[in-house]
């Protein structure tokens, strides 16, 4: 089995890959933009805006599981050339967009304070309590006028990538970022002439940026509706074939479970480190932003194996040797390319905490998390390219169990363990959590090897 593809394979994957790093990195270096100006406000607002966060990222990985798992379906449907197929997922995207934005807003209206109290239970260290959840209520309220903009524009975004058209969600979100970045900086400071508004002005410039994305995407599809036929007819109608519904739901609803399972423990995993102390809040904030500037590799690849994969199982022009064949040489590329991304982290750990406004202690303990992410970047790529292998051939049952019933029975039963009968620091407690992520590896890797993912999803009705 060869690892290394042709060249005509690596322009393929740079084809779809390219756009999605440049927009995931301009948007994730605006972010770390984005804060460090919060940041150089002080700790507390910094960290209030960090637990938010971690709440609306749980809401942003349910969509993105919603219309992600749908999108299994607009890929096959568009590598076949099936439009009505397209467009029926499309409805059925915003159906669901539509749905949870309303639970979302529900849950974080009336029980955001209760949750953003559960990381306020450990030590204040070099932060205050009160000030801190001032500020996290102020960032959570402005925040949720973001939920219906950030829901189209994924849909829009989301199948306009699965069809093909990697550029203009690019360019859309381009466009978007540099709205937060002005927008932050004059409202967060108070520059020409508006007052300074700290968190609620950092909230309000993202909810401005979330707008603008959500209409460019929108309108650009809809007047290039002889390159986007899926658009023509869209809202015509809500109508979507009864069996492919269903058949769409049973696929995607382990999709949407992971997701929400999966973030939620990726945020239950954070607000058992803040027991250790807000100056690890505030360390961990620091160390996940400038981790995701340098995720962005394995973000893009992530999206490139499932639409590539997808494509593929769409055709129906390749055997089983042949797909398994591009799935290792994906799997290959996104480890070589978070290896480099690895060594680049750990080269900027020392320096990147030292822009913050926040203490000494807080600068080395957010420098120590960024050198075992760096060491364990390669170990993520991997899991990540097994994941969107197994889903993009429906295999979802599979990648629940992959995913998210690992982090809720290994990771976190794990850390809570290390954290009440050990005396170790963060540093070694997050480093040991990190290791397990090994078993992760291995069961990725067989699964992938019985294949189990080949499937043609685009059959439905008699």
């Amino acid at each position: 089995m060869k690892l290394i593809g042709t060249r005509d394979f690596y322009k393929k994957v740079l084809t779809i890959a390219v756009p999605v790093a440049i927009q995931n990195g301009i948007t994730n270096f605006v972010g770390m933009l984005d804060n460090i100006m919060v940041g150089r406000v002080g700790t507390d607002a910094m960290s209030g805006v960090s637990i938010v966060n971690q709440l609306l990222f749980v809401f942003t990985l349910c969509l993105f599981g919603a219309t992600a798992g749908i999108g299994i379906f607009t890929a096959q449907f568009s590598g076949k050339g099936d439009a009505e197929g397209v467009r029926y997922t499309m409805r059925l995207k915003l159906i669901a967009a539509i749905l949870l934005v309303a639970i979302g807003i529900c849950v974080l209206l009336f029980k955001g304070e209760a949750l953003v109290r559960f990381w306020l239970q450990g030590d204040s260290g070099t932060g205050n309590i009160e000030n801190t959840l001032a500020s996290a209520k102020r960032y959570l309220f402005v925040c949720l006028f973001e939920m219906f903009p950030l829901a189209v524009g994924m849909c829009y975004s989301g199948t306009l990538r699965e069809t093909g058209e990697t550029l203009l969600p690019m360019k859309a979100g381009v466009v978007a970022v540099f709205v937060n970045l002005v927008g932050n900086y004059i409202l967060i400071y108070g520059k020409l002439g508006v007052p300074a508004l700290g968190v609620v002005g950092a909230g309000l410039a993202t909810v401005i940026s979330r707008y603008v994305e959500a209409i460019i995407v929108l309108v650009w599809t809809h007047a290039h509706a002889i390159r986007n036929p899926f658009a023509t007819g869209l809202y015509r109608s809500l109508y979507i074939p009864l069996d492919l519904a269903k058949k769409i739901t049973f696929k995607s609803s382990p999709i949407l479970l992971n997701e929400f399972l999966w973030s939620g423990g990726l945020t239950v995993l954070n607000q058992q480190y803040s027991l250790m102390g807000l100056d690890v809040v505030a360390a961990m904030n620091i160390s996940t932003t400038v981790n995701n500037v340098f995720n962005i590799g394995l973000v893009a690849m992530g999206d490139a194996i499932a639409i590539m994969l997808g494509q593929e199982l769409g055709k129906r022009m390749k055997g089983r040797e042949g797909l398994m064949e591009e799935a290792y040489q994906l799997a290959a590329f996104s480890v070589a390319v978070s290896v480099m991304s690895g060594i680049l982290l750990f080269a900027v750990s020392p320096f990147f905490p030292r822009i913050y406004n926040t203490s000494d202690t807080i600068k080395n303990i957010a420098a120590g998390l960024i050198r075992i992410s760096a060491v364990f970047m390669p170990l993520y790529a991997y899991e990540n390219a097994t994941y969107f292998t197994l889903r993009s051939g429906g295999s979802t049952w599979l990648t629940f169990v992959f995913d998210s019933l690992f982090v809720w029975v290994i990771s976190i039963p794990a850390l809570v363990l290390l954290i009440r009968f050990t005396s170790w620091s963060v540093i070694p407690v997050f480093a040991c959590v990190q290791l397990f992520e090994l078993i992760k590896c291995t069961i990725g890797f067989i699964m992938v090897r019985k294949g189990v993912w080949i499937n043609d999803l685009t059959q439905y009705g008699a």
